[in-house]
């Protein structure tokens, strides 16, 4: 494998320290999850954050199928806790059962103007990178004509 980038290394070692040594920002980036259909066709954005009171939609492991509303977002341990997704404890305690962000899918969005904006920023963004390299008829017309 050829190394791509000269800024991040390609080392399994380094890459493992990186992930488990994170920050709290970090992991809230990295504690991502996948929009549904409906969202992604709305806002052009394939995934964004999970936070808390988002609606989601288990698609792998043992809770496939289940939705609810996320009740917390906990960093330390790279889950999420989802609301109705519980097991009982041996003293008959319930406690909320961790899922990793990448096997839900978001289905309702808790938006408030930070999450907006980062929706704008995310489709700007995308939509700046369509004409990336791309010459229009007028250029390409100038172009012919300067030889």
């Amino acid at each position: 494998m050829v190394k791509l980038s000269d800024v991040v290394s390609s080392s399994r070692r380094k890459s493992r320290k990186n992930h488990f040594s994170a920050t709290s920002v970090q992991r809230h980036k990295i504690m991502s999850s996948h929009l549904n259909k409906e969202l992604r066709e709305k806002y052009q954005v394939r995934s964004v954050p999970v936070r808390k009171d988002d609606e989601v939609s288990v698609v792998r492991g043992t809770y496939k199928g289940r939705e609810g509303k996320v009740v917390a977002v906990y960093r330390k341990k790279w889950v999420i806790h989802i609301e109705r997704i519980t097991r009982e404890k041996v003293n008959s305690a319930t406690v909320n059962v961790g899922i990793d962000p990448s096997k839900v899918i978001i289905t309702k969005l808790k938006l408030d103007k930070d999450r907006k904006a980062l929706l704008e920023r995310k489709q700007g963004s995308k939509d700046a990178d369509k004409g990336k390299g791309k010459f229009t008829e007028k250029e390409v017309q100038a172009m012919q004509d300067v030889d």
